[in-house]
């Protein structure tokens, strides 16, 4: 939970953790994937509500579907020679509060076996060419020791 500044404690929705294989010949690959959407209001200009898929003049809309909902589904349904894992949480447009934590305490159980890791967190550029993220901005890790 994540305690508000009048001392509230607002419950945070579950981090969804999956597998998919075992072999120990195949590398396991970790894809991370988020099914939130931005906050927004219908008053803000929004048609559709976040996750209500709409028919409108024959064309579907699905607000998140490219952000992050279908890459994710893409994932799932993908087949390579590997062993899956697969974490995704409905947070990451408000800073994936609780996912810290829960990577922390799963770093010796469940991710114990992790090889590599995919942020599938992109989307497409048109109605036929998906985009491809090869980097992401902010990623740093260092260690820092005061004495």
């Amino acid at each position: 939970s994540l305690q508000l500044p009048d001392g509230q404690d607002l419950p945070l929705p579950p981090v969804i953790l999956g597998e998919l294989g075992k072999d120990p010949q195949n590398p396991t690959v970790c894809f991370y994937g988020h099914v939130d959407v931005q906050p927004a209001k219908k008053e803000d200009g929004w048609k559709t509500d976040p996750y209500t898929l709409m028919e409108i003049n024959g064309n579907l809309y699905g607000r998140g579907t490219t952000d992050n909902k279908g890459p994710v589904l893409a994932w799932i349904n993908a087949a390579m020679p590997v062993n899956f894992k697969f974490v995704i949480e409905g947070m990451e447009e408000a800073g994936s509060l609780g996912l810290e934590k829960l990577l922390e305490e799963e770093k010796q159980c469940f991710f114990s076996d992790v090889d590599y890791i995919v942020i599938s967190d992109n989307l497409w550029l048109n109605n036929k060419k998906p985009a491809l993220t090869y980097g992401s901005r902010g990623n740093a890790c260092f260690f820092v020791e005061v004495k």
